[in-house]
């Protein structure tokens, strides 16, 4: 089968031809259709993110398919159903031989590409927002980085939740898709001081921060007594570092959050998560954001419209 591999640290990824995996105990083989990229997917191709498999291996983090194989054990799926399933790993390729117990049935009303999109995206935010911060109507939300994958979630989701959103974002372009999916309040990176902006709207409660770097120090000044902090990525390549006599003065929490950490931790914790976006999906009550659909072939391209910041939303590589 085809898959697209990392066979060396730092370089673009090859497609090669690669044995078929077979479902072992408690898999299921997967025929992939869609692959969502994320940040986390340049992190692994340099060497930097937590996890670190051995070369050479396979990319993409999250899929959508159908089960065309049920190994040993498994009973709660059937061949011929359409699964989501974060991965992490070998979801760009034709197949995939994945645990029972990360695939999530989608209904016939979710397209391939949404799936794709769904997952560590709404997920991510909705675990943060939700279960992590604990995010209360009328409460102001503060995204950063709130035109990409997650951050448009996060706006989203803070919308629906009750909250007032205020969005950050490089450009007019950017801004005009934030605009387009609820933000309150629009903050140019590029030309308006966050801080002062942030604090003349009355400060944020929840900052939402998937940037880092001079972003986060600017957020962490511009927060209301009680403020809660969420960094869940530095993709401004700058890790901040928290004065803690900052958040003594203010009663600030700042929140350590790894979403794929609850894999192995508390997976339910994902599962009940994914029921809720599944459910509000099919209410139409949130749409991902996927801004480019591009074939496997092509999945370099694709990486690089992360890597430069030009997608607003979510980027996905069709398979099969």
């Amino acid at each position: 089968m085809r898959a697209m591999q990392i066979t060396e640290l730092g370089q673009p990824l090859s497609l090669q031809d690669i044995p078929t995996p077979a479902a072992g105990p408690g898999q299921v083989q997967v025929k992939v259709h869609t692959c969502g990229l994320n940040f986390g997917d340049l992190l692994i191709i340099k060497g930097t993110y937590q996890e670190k498999p051995e070369l050479p291996f396979t990319l993409g983090m999250e899929l959508c398919g159908t089960v065309t194989e049920v190994g040993e054990g498994v009973d709660n799926l059937a061949v011929g159903q359409r699964v989501a399933a974060y991965c992490g790993f070998d979801a760009l390729a034709d197949y995939a031989a994945i645990p029972a117990n990360i695939c999530v049935p989608i209904p016939d009303e979710m397209s391939d590409e949404d799936a794709a999109a769904l997952l560590i995206a709404y997920g991510t935010s909705h675990v943060a927002l939700d279960y992590k911060a604990h995010l209360q109507p009328n409460e102001r939300l503060l995204v950063l980085g709130a035109s990409g994958g997650v951050g448009l979630t996060a706006l989203e989701l803070g919308k629906l939740m009750g909250a007032e959103v205020i969005a950050v974002a490089r450009g007019k372009a950017k801004l005009e898709v934030a605009k387009s999916m609820g933000a309150d309040h629009l903050i140019d990176s590029e030309t308006d001081d966050i801080r002062s902006t942030v604090k003349a709207l009355g400060g944020a409660d929840v900052v939402y921060d998937p940037i880092g770097g001079d972003q986060f120090k600017a957020a962490l000044r511009a927060c209301n007594a009680e403020a809660r902090l969420i960094p869940l990525g530095f993709a401004s390549g700058d890790v901040p570092q928290i004065p803690a006599n900052h958040l003594l003065v203010k009663n600030l929490t700042v929140i350590g959050f790894y979403w794929g950490g609850y894999t192995r931790v508390n997976p339910k914790v994902l599962t009940d998560s994914f029921k809720v976006l599944i459910d509000w999906y099919v209410e139409g009550r949130i749409k991902p954001h996927v801004s480019n659909v591009l074939p496997l072939e092509e999945a370099n391209a694709a990486l690089d419209l992360l890597r430069t910041r030009k997608a607003t939303g979510k980027v996905v590589v069709k398979i099969g």
